[in-house]
């Protein structure tokens, strides 16, 4: 099956924030060889829907703005993101979520993005070789350069944020 990728319409179908080709010419610019090794595009497309699943999972509810419809499959396109004071056109998949969703897809192809988690080991001891994890540190995975891409589209506040201004 041909992967869906949003254009901006709000499609019902949509699967991925970037088409395989797109995602390809974005890795090949960045000289990452893993994303042209993989076997073949339909393994891309498979990790493409991984990231666009990974990103609806964890942003759903922290972009600005809201959805344009009901219908729409993912978050994007979204009316009302403002970012550094301007209005994102509500008809587009901003080109940050795309390079976030090309990043993801490259990191999926070898990793799960959202791994079941379990009780962290404070000290394990096996012989001489000794474990203790730091308690402070997170359980999951954290991927900050991706945080740090869409954290313009991204509201502190949960749902469907509209500025209102008074005239």
């Amino acid at each position: 099956m041909a992967l869906e990728v949003e254009d901006g319409t709000g499609k019902a179908t949509a699967e991925s924030f970037i088409s395989v080709t797109d995602a390809s010419t974005y890795h090949t610019a960045r000289g990452n060889a893993a994303w042209a090794a993989l076997a073949s595009d339909a393994v891309r497309e498979q990790c493409l829907r991984k990231a666009t699943d990974y990103m609806e999972q964890v942003y759903r509810s922290r972009w600005q703005g809201c959805r344009v419809s009901e219908t729409q499959a993912l978050s994007w396109p979204r009316y009302s993101v403002v970012v550094e004071g301007y209005l994102v056109d509500d008809a587009s998949v901003p080109d940050a979520v795309k390079r976030a969703c090309a990043e993801l897809a490259l990191k999926a192809s070898s990793a799960d993005l959202a791994p079941d988690l379990t009780q962290g080991v404070v000290r394990e001891q096996i012989g001489p070789i000794a474990v203790e994890y730091d308690k402070n540190s997170p359980q999951a995975t954290r991927y900050r350069a991706i945080d740090a891409m869409l954290a313009p589209f991204l509201t502190s506040g949960g749902g469907c944020s509209v500025k209102l201004v008074r005239t």
